[in-house]
C-alpha cells in the first residue's frame, strides 16, 4: 500500500483543531509544522514536562496528514473543515511518500555521538567504539529527554567529565532520560541522584541505569524531598531545564549544594544567561562555564 500526504497551511488558531478534525475524518497520522521553517521568521517553540507551550503550533502553521494513496482526499479535507466550522474547503497541496524500510530509515537517523573527549552515545543497534578507555552510554531516543545529541546536554556532560571525577554525591535535578546522572555514574561518583516531575522520564532513566549497569536512584520531587531532606546537600548540583523554571527555582537548587560544592545549569540560551546569573546572585556566584550553538551552561562554586 502506498501513502501521500496532504499538506496544509493555516493559521495558528486552527492547527489543533484541523489536526483533530483530519483524523476523526480518516487520516492515519497528523503532524504540524511550522510553515516559515528555513526562513528568517522560523520561530522554535520550547517546553519541559509539566511546561509544554499552550499550543504545538506556529502563527502560519502547516499541518500534514498522512493517508493512503487510495484515499479520497478532498473529501477528508472537506470533511474536517465542516467539523470546525468553516464553511468552504481549505485549499491543501499533496506529497508522495516513498516506499520505505522505516526502522532501517529511523535508526539511520541516530549515529553514535562523540562528546567530550571519552564519551560516547551509542544507539542498540550499534557497536560500541573499541577504544578500551571509551566512556560508553547505551541509550536509545525515546519520549524522555536527553540523548546527548542537544547541546545543552552535550555541555553538562563535557563538565561532568571534566570535573565531577572527584565527586562523592550528584543530584540531577530534571533528569529526563537519565543521562546525565549515567555520566556521573561513569565517571565514578558513588552516589546518583536523579528527580523528574515526569514519571514516563523516570521509567525511562531506571531502564537506561539497568542497561548500562549504573546504580542511580530516582525520584519524583515530592518523593525526594521526603527521602532526603531540605538539609541534606550534595557536592554537584546539575539542572538541564530552561531558563524560566530554573530562576523559579534559584532558592531550592542553591539551597541543594554543600559548601565548597558545584551547581551547574543550562537550557539557557546565551541572551538569557545574565538573567539566570542575577536570579542565583544572592546564593551563588555563577558564570558561563562554556558555550555551544547559541546555549550556555553555567557554573559556580559555593563558599566553604
Amino acid at each position: 500500500m502506498g501513502w501521500v500526504e496532504i499538506v496544509i497551511e493555516v493559521a495558528r488558531e486552527q492547527a489543533e483543531a484541523l489536526s483533530d478534525a483530519l483524523m476523526e475524518a480518516g487520516a492515519l497520522s497528523v503532524s504540524v509544522e511550522d510553515a516559515d521553517e528555513g526562513t528568517d521568521a522560523e520561530r522554535p517553540l520550547f517546553g519541559e514536562p509539566g511546561m509544554e507551550p499552550d499550543e504545538a503550533a506556529w502563527d502560519r502553521s502547516r499541518v500534514v496528514a498522512l493517508a493512503g494513496k487510495d484515499a479520497d482526499l478532498a473529501t477528508i479535507v472537506a470533511d474536517a473543515t465542516t467539523a470546525i466550522g468553516l464553511g468552504y474547503a481549505l485549499p491543501f497541496a499533496t506529497r508522495e511518500v516513498e516506499e520505505q524500510d522505516w526502522v532501517r530509515l529511523t535508526q539511520s537517523q541516530f549515529e553514535p555521538i562523540h562528546i567530550g573527549q571519552r564519551i560516547w552515545v551509542v544507539p542498540s543497534w550499534h557497536d560500541a567504539p573499541q577504544d578500551s578507555d571509551a566512556l560508553v552510554l547505551e541509550l536509545d531516543p525515546g519520549l524522555a529527554f536527553g540523548t546527548g545529541s542537544h547541546p545543552t546536554t552535550r555541555l553538562c556532560m563535557e563538565w561532568l567529565e571534566t570535573n565531577a571525577t572527584q565527586t562523592r554525591t550528584l543530584l540531577d535535578y530534571g533528569c529526563g532520560s537519565g543521562i546525565l546522572a549515567l555520566v556521573a555514574a561513569k565517571v565514578g561518583v558513588p552516589q546518583v541522584i536523579g528527580v523528574d516531575i515526569d514519571p514516563q522520564a523516570l521509567e525511562a532513566a531506571n531502564y537506561n541505569s539497568a542497561r548500562n549497569q549504573c546504580e542511580v536512584a530516582y525520584f519524583l520531587p515530592e518523593a525526594f524531598a521526603q527521602a532526603h531532606p531540605e538539609g541534606e546537600r550534595f557536592e554537584v548540583v546539575v539542572a538541564n531545564i530552561l531558563a524560566g523554571p530554573l530562576q523559579l527555582m534559584a532558592p531550592m537548587l542553591a539551597g541543594r549544594v554543600a559548601p565548597g560544592g558545584a551547581l551547574v545549569l543550562s537550557g539557557v540560551l546565551d541572551r538569557q544567561a545574565q538573567e539566570v546569573i542575577a536570579a542565583y546572585a544572592p546564593y551563588i556566584p555563577l558564570t558561563v562555564w562554556a558555550e555551544h550553538e547559541g546555549w550556555v551552561a553555567l557554573a559556580g562554586r559555593l563558599p566553604e
